[in-house]
């Protein structure tokens, strides 16, 4: 997609999702359950992608390739040996920051 303000339906509906390796488009498509194929771009600087890609692969919850293997991947996936991604704890960090400021 070029642009568009959620893609939330798009995500509820997909089957699997192939996506860049950015931190919002993975979580995204963790917390909604769905399997997910990373597709590093290596020629990022820094490439914080590549970080991310390999750890949540390390931890089983995503398949990673780069361009040039996702045809490979698509052929060889077995998308049963994926985990689920255990969800968020948002009110824990909240409570956290509010003890670090003095708020409680």
């Amino acid at each position: 997609f070029r642009f568009k303000e959620s893609l939330a339906e798009d995500l509820r509906r997909a089957d699997l999702v192939i996506s860049h390796a950015g931190a919002g488009s993975c979580l995204e498509t963790l917390e909604k359950g769905k399997p997910l194929i990373v597709v590093i771009n290596e020629k990022l600087m820094n490439n914080h992608q590549l970080e991310l890609a390999k750890q949540l692969h390390r931890d089983g919850h995503v398949l990673c390739c780069n361009c040039s293997t996702l045809v490979d991947t698509l052929q060889s996936m077995d998308l049963s040996t994926l985990k689920p991604f255990p969800p968020g704890h948002p009110e824990k960090f909240a409570l956290f920051l509010d003890t670090v400021v003095g708020f409680q």
